[in-house]
């Protein structure tokens, strides 16, 4: 294999990551359609009965009948979701319930009508957006969908069939299907269930007939569906080939730069994104934005804002250039981002004059960059444009400022009276710059028109008031003509590259602008050193920089959001929805004002996305949406929002680790003074037991009174010897200074040595149960180590449960661990802290009469693991409390086979068993 036939590793990662992701979400199956009454829901509900017979768990979530009988019939015995009622009286609706379906969580849940767009009041404007949160949460989905709502050729079913699209789902979902079914059915057929009321009821259908019903706009719609089922098809076998069997795939080296302006309509959008999708190549979506385009009205830049959303929302980037030349921004971003095909719409016919003053910005374009491929789209038809247009329209032209253009004619007053008492010292030929300066200073002041309009008017005044004959408009020299032409045209050169310079000047103080926020921003954050410093500051710059009021709703330690501490001058976002923010933090997408969201919200939520976790949640209320909804301006506040996620995450972590160096210098005080504490009480304790030993022989015969008395003090000396040693050994295995001394073991003996450290009047009181089979391997430990764990798990059995109770120990060999289980029939642990009796000083109760420190469990811990094994706890389902811990088990030696013939010992160690058997009888469960 050589090099170039190696496979990618960064390829390889990003697809074993694409598959885990996959496997986390669920599966949608779309039912394909040419249009209504094909038989889609029917083909649906027909699947979900065959899978409802299988066992499967099917819910319908939202199925339109629209009155057809044979639909109805396939929904008996299939489980019917209840719909979410929303709205209030006669304008209550009734729609899908997400939250219900959600909570319910079937296997496969029918969701018809994939373009549906919802009431007012639901968490998506669109269904679609329903359904990918459903996928999301793992949730597989059965939907249907019509041809004409597919985004990328809506424009062309409302040119075909001459009816307006209202409802569009992104091609992207389409493409990310897991399966489509193509149901498919001729066009005479079609008809005659319409003729025959299976599709509309009489009056719908004889109108149905007549318009969208044509068997003309049936073919048509019929070899679209055919189509783009196919262009899946044929993806769909580039794909396999190129993941399993290995042949060639088309370069994705393709790139797109579509241009959109006040002119364009979705159809240019919608029409990029099936040629991207055809060429597998990445796309941008760009608007460029020159001097004379900022005097558009508001509605028609909206309009050109939602293009971008549009281009968006079908998977491309958007951005928005400034400059004074289009198609040299258009260029510069096409170079910058390696672009090399430019889309643009050709203009319908237009005016010579129109031509002659706009230009051809795809002729500019081709001549600046000949090496780029220009595609130059048919313009759309009236059919193909949006339905609405916000209030104005896009035709609506720009309103003149009259208030500009009567400052320009008061400037060239002012002017003419200012030349007027220099007539008498200056040549009409320096005149002339006096009225020239008076155009520069209206072009930087007031634009470019009302500068055009102070050229001409300086010209006349100059030729009225000056030029002799004065004070007319007649000239004594045709030479004048010439002065005026040169004049006049200096005046609009002049005054165009001022205004020019002007809008430079303007755009470059916004970008400053954004740079100098976001540097000072990082600034302060850097050196932020709390929560609240970060809150302020970073709330500080949304509300500054924004227009807008912000809050911040931070993460707590128990994973609930809380509102951070920070009084807003313009005052408190009173309408903050605390669940659609849990939304945004366990998604991680914003929602609100131009989001797929609840768009028609007045806020918007932005997940502060760390590069750990989501630290929080960002609620802007702008006081103009437009400052939250142009590109340039989003992408400011979402890396104003990353900075603040960042610096809240640093915090965080400066906080945790203070908190670990306090607990490691308090763990470390700790241990030194439990090991002085320690070897202070050893040897008083040891004189105490052996005082108590020998006061026990001599009472057995000189006072026998004094014998019990005797035995009670040498019973409470050792319990607090081992008390004692509990903490030596706990501060020796802290202090990493134990070295483990490994040989070979017998399960069986460890734990008879065990038992005989154990009190013998407390093992009395219970029955012994012992699992341990004769097949037991040899194991490699530290015995006194192993000893010491048993002895600490069965004295805690003894301690802990009645008097009467079994206690057992059972041990298997299970592949290459050994497992070991410790269980009494006592009254079990505490819910939920089953696994904190391990830490240091735990104790199931806070007061119990037990004695004891809570250092026996940790003591296991620490030594199961330093042994490589592990250990836990449970409460058992019949009763009590068990403990297992696990050892890793390797080959035994083989021993020679002369020992096998040796004699014993005369003096055996007791095993476990030897021990067993003189405990009361017990029931060998366990």
């Amino acid at each position: 294999m050589t090099d170039d036939d190696r496979p990618d590793p960064d390829a390889l990662l990003r697809e074993v990551e694409q598959q885990e992701q996959q496997a986390l979400r669920g599966r949608l199956k779309i039912f394909f359609g040419a249009s209504p009454g094909v038989g889609k829901t029917y083909a649906m509900l027909g699947a979900a009965r065959e899978l409802r017979a299988k066992g499967v768990d099917v819910v319908c979530g939202v199925v339109e009948t629209h009155g057809r009988q044979e639909t109805q019939r396939l929904l008996e015995g299939l489980q019917l979701l209840p719909r979410a009622r929303l709205g209030e009286g006669a304008r209550a609706v009734q729609e899908f319930d997400l939250a219900a379906a959600l909570q319910r969580r079937p296997a496969v849940l029918l969701v018809d009508e994939l373009a549906h767009s919802n009431a007012p009041g639901s968490r998506h404007p669109k269904r679609w957006q329903d359904v990918e949160e459903l996928l999301a949460a793992g949730i597989d989905v059965y939907t249907t969908l019509n041809v004409q709502h597919l985004d990328s050729v809506s424009h062309i079913v409302a040119s075909i069939a001459e009816v307006p699209v209202r409802e569009t789902v992104p091609d992207s979902l389409f493409q990310q299907a897991d399966d489509v079914v193509l149901v498919d059915l001729p066009p005479d057929e079609l008809l005659q269930r319409l003729r025959e009321g299976k599709v509309y009821v009489a009056a719908q259908a004889a109108r149905a007939l007549r318009n969208f019903f044509r068997k003309g706009n049936l073919l048509a719609l019929r070899q679209l569906a055919l189509r783009l089922t196919a262009e899946r098809v044929d993806s769909q076998m580039r794909s396999y080939r190129s993941t399993q069997v290995g042949g060639a795939v088309w370069s994705a080296s393709e790139a797109l730069l579509v241009c959109v302006g006040p002119d364009n309509g979705p159809g240019l959008v919608r029409a990029a994104a099936r040629l991207a999708e055809a060429l597998h190549a990445r796309w941008h979506v760009v608007y460029a934005e020159t001097p004379p385009l900022q005097q558009l009205a508001e509605a028609r830049r909206a309009a050109i804002l939602k293009l971008l959303q549009l281009g968006r929302d079908l998977g491309a980037h958007s951005a928005v250039l400034a400059g004074q030349q289009a198609a040299a921004e258009v260029l510069a971003y096409a170079r910058t981002h390696n672009l090399n095909r430019v889309l643009m719409a050709r203009h319908r016919r237009r005016s010579w004059w129109r031509e002659l003053r706009h230009g051809s910005f795809a002729r500019a374009l081709g001549a600046l960059a000949p090496d780029l491929d220009l595609i130059l789209l048919a313009p759309e038809s009236d059919a193909g444009q949006p339905v609405a247009e916000p209030a104005g329209g896009v035709g609506e032209a720009a309103p003149l400022p009259w208030r500009d253009y009567a400052w320009s004619l008061a400037g060239s007053a002012a002017v003419t009276l200012l030349a007027s008492p220099l007539l008498g010292y200056f040549d009409l030929s320096n005149m002339v710059m006096l009225f020239l300066a008076g155009v520069v200073l209206t072009a930087w002041r007031l634009g470019r028109g009302p500068a055009v309009l102070a050229a001409f008017v300086n010209v006349l005044a100059f030729d009225f008031f000056y030029v002799p004959p004065r004070f007319t408009f007649g000239v004594s020299d045709v030479q004048y003509l010439f002065t005026f032409s040169v004049m006049l045209g200096v005046g609009l050169l002049i005054g165009h590259l001022t205004s020019g310079l002007r809008y430079q000047v303007r755009v470059a103080k916004l970008r400053e602008g954004r740079a100098r926020d976001l540097y000072a921003l990082s600034r302060d954050l850097s050196g932020a050193l709390t929560v609240e410093q970060v809150v302020d500051f970073g709330l500080g710059s949304v509300r500054n920089g924004f227009r807008a009021r912000a809050a911040l709703l931070l993460l707590g330690k128990d994973e609930k959001l809380y509102p951070a501490d920070s009084p807003d001058p313009a005052g408190p976002i009173d309408d903050v929805d605390t669940d659609l923010a849990r939304w945004c933090l366990e998604h991680e997408e914003p929602a609100g004002i131009g989001t797929n969201t609840l768009p028609a919200l007045g806020l918007l939520y932005l997940p502060l996305k760390a590069p750990m976790r989501v630290r929080g949640v960002l609620v802007v209320a702008p006081s103009l949406q437009r400052n939250v909804l142009v590109p340039e301006q989003r992408r400011l506040l979402d890396t104003i929002a990353t900075q603040i996620a960042i610096a809240l995450e640093r915090v965080h972590f400066v906080e945790v680790a203070q908190e670990t160096l306090v607990a490691m210098e308090a763990e470390r005080l700790r241990n030194s003074v439990l090991s002085a504490l320690s070897h202070d009480l050893r040897t008083p304790l040891t004189s105490l037991i052996g005082a108590a030993d020998l006061l026990r022989m001599r009472a057995a015969s000189e006072a026998p009174t004094l014998q019990a008395q005797a035995d009670s003090i040498g019973k409470q000396s050792r319990r607090v010897a081992r008390m004692v040693e509990d903490m030596l050994e706990m501060a020796r295995l802290q202090s990493g200074r134990v070295r483990l001394r490994k040989d070979w073991q017998s399960l069986e003996e460890l734990l008879g040595s065990a038992l005989r450290e154990l009190d013998e009047e407390q093992l009395a009181q219970h029955p012994l149960s012992l699992d341990l089979p004769a097949d037991l391997p040899l194991i490699q430990v530290d015995a006194q180590l192993i000893e010491r764990v048993f002895v600490n798990l069965l004295d805690n059995a003894l301690k802990y449960t009645p008097a009467g109770t079994r206690i057992g120990v059972s041990a298997r060999a299970l592949g290459r661990v050994l497992r070991v289980s410790v269980w009494d029939e006592g009254p079990g642990l505490p819910r939920g802290r089953e696994q904190e009796l391990f830490d240091k000083f735990a104790r199931g109760q806070s007061e119990s009469p037990v004695p004891g420190v809570g250092l026996g469990l940790a003591i296991c811990r620490s030594v199961i693991e330093a042994h490589g094994g592990s250990i836990g706890a449970l409460n058992r389902p019949e009763g009590g409390a068990g403990f297992s811990f696990e050892l890793p088990l390797r080959a035994s030696p083989e021993l020679a086979s002369e020992q096998a013939d040796e004699p014993a010992d005369d003096g055996p160690d007791q095993t476990a068993e030897d021990i067993a058997h003189d405990q009361p009888a017990a029931d060998p469960r366990g």
